[in-house]
C-alpha cells in the first residue's frame, strides 16, 4: 500500500526563527570594548558540571570588566535533566543545553567548552559518577582543554569536599578539576598534540548557599577568599554586570531559569584552593600586557595608541594602525597568542570597515557532490581603501579571481556554486555519531573533544588587500530567508543524506498478537528516487511484505510505504529498521529537526528505528483525559496502548467537561509551570470525589504555583528520589488492587527501568494516603512515597514521582502495566459485580 505526498523541507525550516545565526555588527563602544581586550593577555576558565550551573556573573565580569578571555567547561551537555519546552530528553535535551549554552555565552562574552561525559541523571555521590563516567578519559578531557585553552587562573562553581551532600555530578567536577589542576604542567601525563600548562592558581566560588544560610557565611572565615565586585555598570553597554549575567541566564529556556536583571554593587566570594592569594586584581603577578610575549612591546605600542585615539565617530581611522599590528602578531612565535589575537584583530579590523561578508545559499540543505548555488556579498561601509583580490570557496578550494577596489558603499555582488565533497560529515552533533554508554560518549575525531558544536565545513574565505597587505576573512556558508514576519532569518547550512526514512513512531507497542500496519516514510533529496524498501524486524517477529518498491520524482517529495508485523505470542521487545535500496546504495537514516526560537535549527542524522513492544496489557478504561505539564510524550505512549487520549486545554477544565474521561492525568510539573491550573483545582478535585481517578506526576516543591490543596488531603513534597534505575522495589502491601487489577504486577516489572526510579517523592502524607511501593538508593533509608493512592469520595487520587516520562516513551513493559493498573484504579469492584 503507498501514499505520496509532498513533503517541503524548506517550509518546515522557514517556520523557525533563528537569532544565533545573524552575524554581529558591533557598534563604535562595542568596537572600543573589543580593542580593550586586545590588549589584554590573561584568560581564566570557570568550571562545573551542567548547563546551567555556570555563574553567569562572574563569567561576564572576567570577559567585560577585566577583559581576559574567558570560558566556561561544562562536563556534561545536561542530558539527564527535565525539559519545560517540550518533550526532547536524553540525548536531544543534551543538544538543546548545548545551545543554550553557546547562546548565553554570545550575551556575556564567554566561551564554551565541554568534555565527553555523559549526563546519566541525578547522581548522589562522586564515586558512582566517576565510575559511569570513567574518570581516567573525563580526566583527559579536562586536562586537555586546560591545556588547550591555558587559562592563568581556573574558579571551580562547587566545592570538592561535598561528597555526599549534593548532586555527584557537581562534586566530581570540582575533584577533577583539582586534580587536572597537578596534572596539566606535569610532562610525563600525555595529552596528544598538547603541551603541558601551569595555571596559575584556582578557586572555589563559594557562597552563603554552600554554608547553609547567610548568617553562617557572614560569621566564616574569610582571609582564604578573594573578593570581587561583579555589579558595575558598563556605559558602553548601557547594562549593569548583573544585567548582562541575568540576559544571559535567560537562555536556559528548557531548564525554566529566566532571570530578572538587577543592579547596584555585588559580591563574588572566591576562595582560594591552590596557588598565591592575589592582593588586587585576579590576575595579580601575571602579565597580562603585550610583553607577555616574545615581539609584543612594539605591538602593544601600536594598539596602545590606537586604544588612546580611537574616533567613535569614524572607527576605520584605526584601521592603517591596526593593520600594522596585524602584521607584527601575524610573525609571533607564541602559537596560543599568535592565533587567538589574529582573529580578534581581524574581527576588530572588519568591524571598523563596516565591512560585511557573506555567502548564502537559497536552499536550507544539500547532498554529498551536490553543486550548490551560492550569492557572494562583499561591502566596505567606510572610506578605508581596500581591494577585494578573490574569493576561495571551501573545502574543494575553488578560487574566484575579483581583484577589484570595494568602494565605500558599494556592494559587490557574485553568483557561482560550492561543492559538497563525497567525504563531507552530515550535519549532525559529532558527539552523537557513535553509540554512548551510560556514563560517556565516544568520539573517533580526538580534535573534536571539547568542542561545543561541530564546525560547517562549506566556507568561502575573502582575501582582500588593506593598506598594502592581504588579510583573509572567513564567512561560513548560512542559509538565509526573508520572513514575513520576522524578517530576515538565519540558518545553518545543513548536509543530508540523499534519502532519509523513519518510522512515525518511536515505540510501537502491541496489545495483542494481531498484526499492525508499520507506515514507513522515505524522503527523497535529490532529483528522484527508484528503488525498494524493506524492515528489518527481531527474531520471532514476522514482517509482510518483503519489500517494497517506490518510485519519487520530485525533490523534497515523500511516499510513506506500509508493512505488517506480527508479533509474537509471549511478551518481547526489540528493534524494527527501515533499508532503502537504490541502486547498490542503501540508506537507514533519519533527520530528526529540533527547533526553537532562542537556538538555531538543529539537524540531527541517526539510525532509523522504532523500538517494538509486546505486552499482554490488560485494560478496562478508554478515554483518558491528559494535562499537559512542562512536557512530556507519555499521551502518545498511551494511544500507542490503545487508549484515546484527549489533551484538555486548562481553560476547558470543568465539573461537567470532565465526566466525560474514564481518568484525568496531570502531566509533570504541571503545578509548576501552568499558572491557572490551581484555578481548576476545585473542580478537578470534584471530579474524583464523584468517581473519577486522578493521575499526578511528579512536581517540586520549588516554584510551586498551588498553596495547600496540590491533593485532597495533606501531602508534602521533598526532594528524595531513586537515581538507581536498578533499584530493588518492594511491595508495601502485595494484595493492594492497584498492584493485582487488571494486571498483575511481580517485581520482574521494574527490570529494563531507565535512567531512574523517580524523583521528587512526597516524605509525608496524610493517613488517607496508601504508600504502594518501597525503594532506596545504596546506603539510604527507605523512600516509600513513589506511589500514593487515597479514597477521595467515591474516586482516588493518585500521586506519583515514578518516572513514567522516560519510562512509557523508552517502551518499558512493566512501566506500561503498572501505569495500566493505576488508570484503573478502583475499577476492580465494578468488575465484580459486572461479573
Amino acid at each position: 500500500m503507498k501514499k505520496i505526498v509532498i513533503f517541503c523541507l524548506a517550509i518546515l525550516l522557514s517556520a523557525i526563527s533563528v537569532t544565533a545565526q545573524k552575524p554581529k555588527k558591533p557598534n563604535a563602544s562595542e568596537i572600543y570594548q573589543s580593542i580593550q581586550n586586545l590588549n589584554f593577555l590573561g584568560t581564566a576558565m570557570y568550571i562545573a558540571a551542567h548547563p546551567d550551573d555556570e555563574n553567569t556573573r562572574l563569567i561576564s565580569y572576567l570577559a567585560n570588566d577585566l577583559h581576559a578571555r574567558t570560558a566556561y567547561l561544562s562536563l556534561t551537555r545536561g542530558d539527564g535533566g527535565q525539559n519545560l519546552i517540550g518533550p526532547e530528553i536524553r540525548e536531544m535535551l543534551g543538544l538543546i543545553r548545548t545551545n543554550e549554552l553557546l547562546a548565553a555565552r554570545s550575551i556575556d562574552g564567554g566561551e564554551q567548552f565541554f568534555t565527553r561525559a555523559n549526563d546519566f541523571g541525578y547522581s548522589k555521590h562522586p564515586n558512582e559518577t566517576l565510575d559511569l563516567w570513567n574518570k581516567k578519559e573525563v580526566l583527559n578531557d579536562v586536562v586537555k582543554i586546560i591545556r588547550q585553552f591555558k587559562p592563568d587562573i581556573i574558579v571551580n562553581r562547587f566545592d570538592a569536599k561535598s561528597a555526599g551532600r549534593t548532586h555527584g555530578h557537581h562534586t566530581s567536577s570540582a575533584m577533577l578539576s583539582l586534580e587536572a589542576f597537578d596534572l596539566a604542567p606535569q610532562p610525563d601525563y600525555k595529552t596528544k598534540t598538547v603541551e603541558p600548562w601551569q595555571v596559575k592558581r584556582i578557586f572555589f566560588n563559594t557562597s552563603w548557599w554552600f554554608y547553609g544560610s547567610q548568617e553562617k557565611f557572614e560569621k566564616a572565615d574569610k582571609s582564604k577568599m578573594f573578593q570581587v565586585n561583579v555589579g558595575e555598570y558598563y556605559p558602553w553597554k548601557g547594562l549593569s554586570n548583573s544585567e548582562i549575567a541575568s540576559l544571559s541566564r535567560s537562555m536556559h529556556k528548557s531548564q525554566g531559569f529566566g532571570s530578572t536583571g538587577s543592579r547596584g554593587d555585588e559580591m563574588e566570594y572566591l576562595e582560594l584552593l591552590k596557588g598565591d592569594m592575589p592582593k588586587q586584581s585576579l590576575f595579580d603577578g601575571i602579565n597580562t600586557t603585550w610583553s607577555r610575549v616574545e615581539g609584543g612591546k612594539a605591538i602593544g605600542k601600536i594598539l596602545k595608541e590606537v586604544e588612546d585615539n580611537f574616533d567613535f565617530i569614524t572607527p576605520s581611522k584605526s584601521i592603517p594602525k591596526l593593520m600594522q599590528a596585524y602584521q607584527l602578531i601575524k610573525d609571533l612565535k607564541d602559537d596560543y597568542w599568535r592565533e587567538y589575537k589574529t582573529k580578534q584583530i581581524k574581527d576588530i579590523i572588519a568591524a571598523c570597515a563596516g565591512l560585511f561578508l557573506e555567502v548564502k545559499s537559497n536552499e536550507p540543505y544539500g547532498i554529498k557532490k551536490e553543486r550548490i548555488p551560492v550569492a557572494i556579498e562583499a561591502i566596505n561601509r567606510s572610506a578605508q581603501p581596500m581591494i577585494l583580490e578573490s574569493v576561495v570557496l571551501l573545502p574543494q578550494k575553488t578560487e574566484i579571481e575579483v581583484a577589484k577596489p570595494l568602494e565605500h558603499n558599494k556592494d559587490l555582488d557574485i553568483k557561482n556554486h560550492i561543492e559538497i565533497s563525497e567525504n563531507s560529515a552530515y550535519t549532525s552533533p559529532y558527539w552523537l555519531n557513535d553509540k554512548a554508554s551510560m556514563g560517556m560518549y565516544f568520539v573517533e575525531n580526538e580534535s573534536l573533544i571539547g568542542q561545543p558544536i561541530n564546525r560547517p565545513e562549506l566556507k568561502a574565505r575573502f582575501n582582500l588587500n588593506i593598506e598594502g597587505q592581504t588579510i583573509s576573512f572567513e564567512r561560513d556558508v548560512i542559509y538565509k530567508y526573508n520572513d514575513p514576519v520576522k524578517g530576515e532569518v538565519y540558518q545553518p547550512f545543513q548536509v543530508i543524506p540523499e534519502i532519509s526514512t523513519s518510522i512515525a513512531s518511536s515505540v510501537v507497542i502491541f496489545n495483542s498478537d494481531t498484526p499492525k500496519q508499520i507506515p514507513v516514510k522515505v524522503v527523497n533529496h535529490t532529483s528522484r528516487s527508484k528503488g525498494t524498501v524493506n524492515l528489518e524486524v527481531p527474531e520471532g517477529w514476522q514482517v509482510f511484505p518483503e519489500n517494497i518498491p517506490f518510485e519519487i520524482n520530485e525533490k523534497d517529495a515523500e511516499q510513506t510505504v506500509y508493512f505488517n508485523v506480527t508479533p509474537p505470542s509471549g511478551q518481547s521487545t526489540g528493534y524494527i529498521s527501515p533499508r532503502v535500496n537504490v541502486g547498490h546504495k542503501t540508506f537507514n537514516q533519519d533527520i530528526v529537526s529540533i527547533n526553537y526560537d532562542h537556538i538555531p535549527n538543529q539537524f540531527i542524522v541517526k539510525p532509523a528505528k522504532a523500538k517494538v513492544v509486546k505486552l499482554n496489557l490488560k485494560t478496562k478504561s478508554k478515554i483518558i483525559g491528559y494535562i499537559n505539564g512542562a512536557g512530556d510524550d507519555i499521551p502518545q505512549s498511551l494511544r500507542q496502548a490503545g487508549y484515546q487520549v484527549e489533551i484538555i486545554p486548562v481553560e476547558n477544565i470543568s465539573v461537567n467537561s470532565l465526566k466525560k474521561y474514564d481518568a484525568i492525568i496531570v502531566g509533570i510539573r504541571a503545578y509548576n509551570t501552568i499558572d491557572n491550573l490551581r484555578l481548576k483545582q476545585k473542580d478537578l478535585l470534584e471530579y474524583v470525589h464523584s468517581g473519577g481517578n486522578m493521575i499526578v506526576q511528579y512536581n517540586t516543591s520549588h516554584r510551586l504555583k498551588i498553596n495547600g490543596n496540590l491533593a485532597p488531603y495533606p501531602l508534602e513534597l521533598s526532594r528524595d528520589r531513586v537515581t538507581d534505575e536498578n533499584s530493588e522495589v518492594k511491595f508495601l502491601n502485595k494484595d493492594a488492587e492497584i498492584l493485582n487489577f487488571p494486571n498483575q504486577i511481580t517485581r520482574k516489572d521494574f527490570d529494563g527501568w531507565v535512567q531512574e526510579r523517580g524523583l521528587y517523592f512526597p516524605n509525608k502524607w496524610a493517613t488517607e494516603f496508601k504508600p504502594i511501593l518501597s525503594m532506596h538508593d545504596k546506603g539510604e533509608s527507605a523512600k516509600k512515597g513513589s506511589l500514593l493512592i487515597a479514597k477521595y469520595g467515591k474516586g482516588n487520587y493518585i500521586y506519583t514521582g515514578l518516572s513514567f516520562f522516560r519510562e512509557l516513551p523508552a517502551g518499558v513493559p512493566g512501566a506500561f502495566k503498572l501505569f495500566a493498573n493505576m488508570i484503573d484504579a478502583g475499577r476492580q469492584e465494578e468488575q465484580q459485580l459486572k461479573n
